[in-house]
């Protein structure tokens, strides 16, 4: 998993895996699910992300099992 943040436009991308995503579907206002023609989900773009939680907190990421 990668995350990456744009700071020029107020973005964060989390992607799952390195497949390429072939459709795009916004599931809620400024949040954009990436499918591939498979429907598997390789990733996420949150816009507006400084105004939906702290950007700090993308450094500080905990992985629950």
């Amino acid at each position: 998993m990668k995350i990456r943040y744009d700071r020029e436009v107020d973005a964060a991308y989390i992607r799952f895996c390195s497949q390429r995503p072939s459709e795009a579907s916004e599931s809620m206002q400024g949040v954009i699910l990436y499918f591939t023609d498979k429907k598997q989900l390789v990733g996420i773009e949150i816009l507006n992300a400084s105004e939906r939680f702290p950007i700090r907190n993308l450094h500080t990421l905990q992985f629950v099992s």
